[in-house]
């Protein structure tokens, strides 16, 4: 699938191949809010990160108006965007490559 940089469509096929290895963590939930005429419509926006230790990261952003639904929602987006990533060393040079070998920033 990666090698041909074929899109993945349905997360079933992310579940298929990973499934059992992945693991989630909602990295945060915060409150968006929308003006409208009768007042403040909230909403409720997940950030998720997914990964398998072995190489494969994936990040999902999902707003709905319970947070349970949104929750769901971003596993599913992170499942989607799951790529494989390089493996390497930080700092020493002990075991096996365990990390992403670069200064990584990102935003929430």
């Amino acid at each position: 699938v990666y090698i041909y940089s074929l899109p993945i469509k349905e997360c079933e096929i992310i579940d298929h191949f990973l499934g059992s290895s992945l693991k989630d963590e909602v990295l945060k939930i915060m409150p968006v809010q929308k003006q409208t005429r009768a007042g403040q419509r909230t909403r409720f926006k997940a950030i998720v990160a997914m990964g398998d230790h072995k190489g494969h990261v994936g990040l999902g952003v999902k707003c709905a108006k319970e947070v349970a639904t949104a929750i769901r929602g971003a596993i599913i987006q992170a499942k989607l965007s799951v790529i494989p990533v390089r493996m390497g060393y930080w700092g020493n040079r002990l075991g096996d490559p365990h990390t992403v070998p670069c200064k990584v920033t990102g935003k929430c």
